[in-house]
C-alpha cells in the first residue's frame, strides 16, 4: 500500500511509529525552578554526536496546566539541565507507570516508587540503579511543525555507568536488557547482539 500521511491510513491504528523502530527510550528526569522533580519516558530519543556527545528528544503532544508541552519541557526551559536514564528490562513496569499525563505537582518517582539520586555535574536526580544516566545540559530547543512538537537537544556533561554492565572494558548492553518501544502498545528488549566490521 502507498499513503500520504496528509490523507490518512485507512488503517486501525497510525503505523507510522511502528516503521521507525525499535527506537531507545530517554527516561528524562528534569527538575523544575521550584525545586519539584519530573520523571517521563520518551520514545523520539537518541544520541545525535560524538564530540562532544550530545543527544536529544522530541516531546509531543501539551498539557493544560503547562503553556508550552510537557512538564520536561518546561522544567528544562527553568533549569537548562535534564537527566536520560536507560530502562531495563526489570523497570519496564515503573517506567509504564510514569508515561502518564500527570498534574504538574506528581513526583513520578514517588508514584512509581523509583528510588532516586543526585547526579554529579548538574541539579537534578537521577534514577538510582539503572544501567547508564546521562547528566545533560540544555544546547538548543527546536520548535518543529504541529501543535507542541518540539525537540530538545543537550550536551552529555556526566556519565554514570553501573558497574555489572561493564564487562572486558566495554559498556556490554545486552546484560542490561535494555527495554525498547515499538508502535502502537508494543516494546522488545536487547538480549543479544552481533558484531560486524567496517570495510576498509
Amino acid at each position: 500500500m502507498f499513503y500520504r500521511p496528509s490523507n490518512g491510513h485507512d488503517l486501525p491504528h497510525n503505523p507510522f511509529n511502528a516503521i521507525v523502530a525499535p527506537r531507545p527510550i530517554g527516561w528524562i528526569s528534569t527538575r523544575g525552578g521550584d525545586g519539584s522533580d519530573n520523571l517521563a519516558p520518551y520514545s523520539f530519543f537518541n544520541a545525535v554526536a560524538y564530540t562532544p556527545p550530545q543527544v536529544m528528544f522530541a516531546t509531543t503532544g501539551g498539557k493544560s496546566d503547562r503553556d508550552r508541552g510537557k512538564d520536561s519541557l518546561a522544567n528544562i526551559l527553568e533549569t537548562e539541565v535534564f537527566c536520560t536514564n536507560f530502562v531495563e528490562y526489570s523497570m519496564r513496569k515503573k517506567m509504564n507507570l510514569t508515561s502518564g499525563s500527570y498534574r504538574r505537582d506528581v513526583d513520578e518517582f514517588e508514584f512509581a516508587g523509583i528510588d532516586r539520586c543526585e547526579c554529579e555535574a548538574i541539579a537534578c536526580c537521577r534514577v538510582a540503579g539503572a544501567p547508564a544516566n546521562l547528566e545533560c545540559r540544555l544546547t538548543k530547543v527546536v520548535e518543529l511543525a504541529g501543535d507542541d512538537n518540539s525537540v530538545v537537544f543537550g550536551e552529555v556533561v556526566g556519565i554514570h555507568l553501573r558497574d555489572d554492565c561493564i564487562r572486558n572494558g566495554k559498556f556490554d548492553l545486552p546484560s542490561c536488557r535494555p527495554v525498547a518501544r515499538l508502535g502502537y502498545h508494543d516494546y522488545c528488549r536487547v538480549d543479544e547482539a552481533f558484531s560486524m566490521l567496517r570495510p576498509t
